[in-house]
């Protein structure tokens, strides 16, 4: 079957763009984008995924309203249907990037967008993922993340709220390949042997694009129980990366060669409430940054990644019945964290934290200052030697 993009002269496989290379479920491709206003203490999310060997397209979009989240749902058979559209879910990318239009049409939820997410910073090419577990590749993937600001607006209700550039900033990425296992579709634990442990086994993640006036940037940490940066065969196993781009009239880029990061916890708690990033560029020139967490942080449980976040239990990869499309919402309180969840599939989860904060970041380099807003994506496990049970200590 022909896609639209076949018409162009970019295969890099012998078949057409409905078809895949590989038969694993894991192979998926989409975008995440985020919008985000510390003054509206406002977090908008949304994105979408093709699982094209299950024949499926889902798609989200919500608002981490001060740590509530309401968030619609929507899936829908992929083939024949190659838009980047699942019900009142539409994306239209109308200059590749650099101006993409996000919509949610109005729904049952009461939530409702329309949003040009326009650039700039140009898009940073992650290093590749790759990992593996008794000999089978489960991680093959690329990923870029990109910066910028937005207009349009954002209805909650009924009131409408004004998305206006530099009072607002944004990020996104795209990704594809082998990701993570996912239940229902892939690897039944009851069924395959334990996973393979390796030496070094990821206790941190700390993944943050950030934009403002001057300057915008990308960069990643990622550490063993130890703080070590390396030796990790993880889905996030990049061990540190980052590229800061300067808004000056030569578009000066710089790529990051080391960072160290303190982070702050509220006390007897892992809840994250701001601290402080030493980074080096190539240069060997230092910038400090000082973040400041704006908004409690959303949790990814109703985003549908997961199974059993979606109301019949499956999960953004699962067929969810003949509808075309297929419609939920729900909303959640998760403004006092840790917290505590139950699925749709009935599990509980007790003491539990957002891992997507909204950040103010105020930076400090050779010649500029800065004060802008980031998205961090941040999980710490209790095994990490600086960030525990209680936080830093």
């Amino acid at each position: 079957m022909l896609t639209p993009y076949d018409e162009f002269p970019v295969h890099q496989y012998s078949q057409p763009f409905s078809l895949m290379p590989v038969s694993d479920f894991n192979w998926d491709d989409g975008y995440y984008f985020g919008v985000y206003s510390a003054d509206a203490k406002l977090h908008l999310y949304t994105g979408l995924r093709v699982t094209p060997n299950a024949d499926m397209v889902g798609a989200y979009a919500g608002v981490n309203h001060d740590g509530v989240q309401r968030t619609v749902r929507s899936s829908r058979i992929w083939r024949p249907n190659f838009d980047t559209a699942v019900g009142p879910i539409r994306y239209e990318f109308l200059e590749p990037f650099k101006a993409i239009r996000l919509v949610l049409e109005p729904n049952e939820s009461g939530l409702a967008f329309d949003i040009t997410w326009l650039a700039m910073s140009p898009a940073h090419q992650e290093e590749h993922h790759v990992a593996r577990s008794r000999g089978r590749l489960t991680t093959d993937q690329t990923r870029y993340s990109q910066t910028g600001t937005a207009e349009g607006w954002i209805e909650i209700d009924g009131e409408r709220i004004g998305v206006r550039q530099h009072e607002w900033y944004s990020m996104r990425d795209h990704s594809w390949g082998l990701y993570e296992p996912r239940s229902p579709l892939s690897d039944p634990a009851k069924w395959l042997p334990p996973k393979e442990r390796t030496e070094g086994r990821r206790a941190l993640r700390f993944w943050m694009p950030f934009e403002s006036r001057e300057l915008g940037g990308f960069f990643q940490f990622h550490e063993d129980e130890h703080g070590g940066q390396g030796g990790l065969n993880d889905v996030f196993g990049t061990p540190f990366e980052g590229l800061l781009h300067l808004h000056d009239a030569d578009g000066t880029a710089l790529r990051l060669r080391s960072g160290s990061h303190h982070l702050r916890f509220k006390p007897g708690t892992r809840l994250m409430e701001g601290g402080s990033i030493d980074l080096v560029d190539e240069h060997g020139r230092e910038w400090h940054q000082e973040l400041e967490v704006a908004i409690p942080p959303w949790l990814t449980f109703p985003i549908g990644y997961y199974e059993g976040t979606w109301k019949d239990g499956g999960n953004i990869h699962t067929y969810h019945g003949p509808e075309d499309p297929y419609v939920e919402w729900d909303e959640f309180d998760f403004a006092d964290q840790p917290t505590r969840h139950r699925d749709y599939n009935g599990r509980e989860y007790e003491g539990i934290y957002g891992g997507e904060y909204l950040v103010r970041v105020h930076t400090e380099g050779p010649d500029v200052v800065a004060d802008g807003l980031g998205q961090i994506e941040f999980f710490v496990h209790r095994s990490h030697r600086r960030y525990g049970e209680n936080g830093d200590r």
